[in-house]
């Protein structure tokens, strides 16, 4: 067993006008996700090689995009939290929805966040939508890898317990709620999966994609990047703990579909759609002829 890491989820604490203000890990990867997606969109819309003809919009354009996706992702993820994962509490308390700081954003919200966003962004500006999306494809793993870390430096989304010797001690009275196990109770790390499989491999996938020219068969990063998000998800979540509110004492995996020991969690359950989705998109773009080069690189 691995014991858990002393590190603060902040990162530092002020006081300003009576108020306690605290920059967080998880803010700062929301935060320095967004920026290197940015940085990684721009650096595409200014290499016309890549596309084979005209980037799908101006490197200039890439900062107004990014202000429409931070609102994509904190409207997307915290109302998607409120509805796949609470509605009941949140229908009870309301007041509790804007409340982000004490945490609960979904991701498939938030994608749903950003696919809004992009869409009337592109909408507003005459801006080919599938074209965008492959390259916000390629952006996004590394923010989710960040993601992941910083959801294991706050000790949240652990895993189911393990006997394996990776398994981490994660504090706090319900990581240590494990029926049958006496003494300390490991756990899977599987923030550490998710940011392995979700940031980093998918990320090198997208990249040697876009090295390839994937971009010149429009939706085919896209349609990688979905089904490596939902496949990845899917394999993590037989780790993962389920969120507490699926858990009953006949129900002790989480299970939303399916019986107590064979059946699916509510995060595989709603990215099965998005394999799916992608595998549509990435057959598609197969089948369409690749943009001719048209400029050299």
């Amino acid at each position: 067993m691995i014991p858990f890491p002393q590190i603060s989820p902040e990162i530092f604490t002020i006081q300003l006008f009576g108020m306690e203000l605290a920059l967080r890990w998880y803010a700062l990867a929301y935060l320095v996700g967004l920026l290197i997606g940015w940085w990684i969109v721009t650096a595409l819309m200014r290499r016309p090689a890549l596309w084979g003809d005209a980037p799908p919009m101006r490197p200039q354009q890439v900062e107004e995009l990014l202000t429409w996706i931070i609102l994509g992702v904190v409207l997307g993820g915290r109302l998607g939290f409120v509805l796949f994962y609470e509605p009941a509490y949140y229908l009870a308390n309301p007041s509790q929805i804007p409340v982000l700081w004490k945490g609960g954003m979904s991701f498939h919200g938030g994608f749903l966040g950003v696919v809004l966003a992009s869409w009337w962004f592109c909408r507003r500006h005459g801006i080919n939508l599938l074209r965008l999306s492959d390259a916000l494809a390629v952006a996004t793993p590394i923010g989710l890898g960040l993601g992941r870390i910083a959801n294991f430096i706050n000790a949240e989304l652990w895993g189911r317990p393990t006997d394996a010797p990776w398994g981490v001690i994660f504090p706090g009275v319900a990581a240590q709620d494990c029926p049958g196990v006496e003494g300390l109770c490991a756990r899977h790390p599987s923030q550490l999966y998710e940011a392995g499989l979700e940031g980093v491999l998918l990320a090198l996938v997208l990249f040697a994609l876009v090295r390839a020219g994937g971009l010149r068969r429009p939706g085919q990063a896209l349609g990688i990047f979905l089904m490596g998000y939902g496949l990845s998800r899917f394999v993590v979540e037989f780790f993962r703990q389920a969120d507490a509110q699926f858990i009953t004492p006949d129900n002790p995996l989480g299970h939303v579909l399916g019986g107590p020991v064979w059946g699916i969690t509510m995060g595989q359950l709603l990215s099965l759609p998005m394999v799916l989705v992608g595998l549509v998109f990435l057959i598609r773009a197969r089948r369409r002829p690749a943009v001719a080069s048209q400029i050299a690189a």
